[in-house]
């Protein structure tokens, strides 16, 4: 029950996007349209998925304080918490590289929609955000890590998979000249965000 808790607090309360305003940047300019938003929402529900998990074992086995202590108790005291983020990055970096070699094998299309964003998943903020939030939380085992990974995707995905299709349907609508584009895009994310805001009364 714990794990489905943790993972429905990551798509709705605690959204990467709506609460934390992480990634904002693959959010805005890839979300002009659904298949490409829905391409880069699985993508980084993926590299959320793997790297994380990845990332608590590496926290929790090598860079702790103490972490190393299976390889000898000379080792108990050895603390590399200051590696974190180079390692965590390094991790990160690793996985987007082989999402954009399968997406670029087995879709192309995609691949070419998505341009320089699917690279540039490695320095989405919400893809570190998760390995940080991990750390800090502190989860107890990696079942939980990877259901607030997993969470933490989805709820990524929901929100650039919703604003696309608000996109595609305003391209229609009459929105005044100076708030057309991004103009209007962020005044929508600002009240999907409030909208959002309304599952933080929801006990869990």
């Amino acid at each position: 029950m714990n794990l489905v808790n943790i993972f429905v607090k990551a798509i709705f309360i605690e959204n990467m996007i709506f609460a934390y305003f992480l990634g904002m940047c693959s959010y805005l300019a890839v979300s002009k349209t659904v298949k490409t938003a829905v391409g880069l929402g699985a993508a980084v529900i993926f590299v959320l998925g793997v790297t994380v998990p990845v990332n608590y074992l590496l926290e929790n086995y090598v860079l702790k304080e103490g972490a190393l202590a299976w390889l000898g108790p000379q080792f108990a005291e050895v603390d590399l918490s200051f590696l974190s983020f180079i390692m965590f990055i390094a991790v990160v970096a690793a996985i987007v590289q082989l999402v954009e070699m399968v997406v670029e094998k087995f879709a192309p299309a995609l691949y070419g929609a998505l341009g320089i964003f699917l690279p540039l998943i490695a320095v989405n903020c919400s893809i570190l955000g998760g390995a940080l939030f991990m750390q800090e939380r502190q989860y107890s085992n990696i079942a939980e890590a990877t259901s607030f990974a997993l969470g933490s995707g989805v709820g990524w995905f929901l929100a650039i998979a919703a604003i696309a299709a608000i996109r595609e349907k305003i391209r229609y609508s009459h929105v005044p000249a100076p708030l057309k584009g991004l103009g209007i895009t962020f005044i929508i994310t600002g009240l999907m965000g409030i909208a959002f805001m309304s599952f933080m009364g929801i006990k869990i």
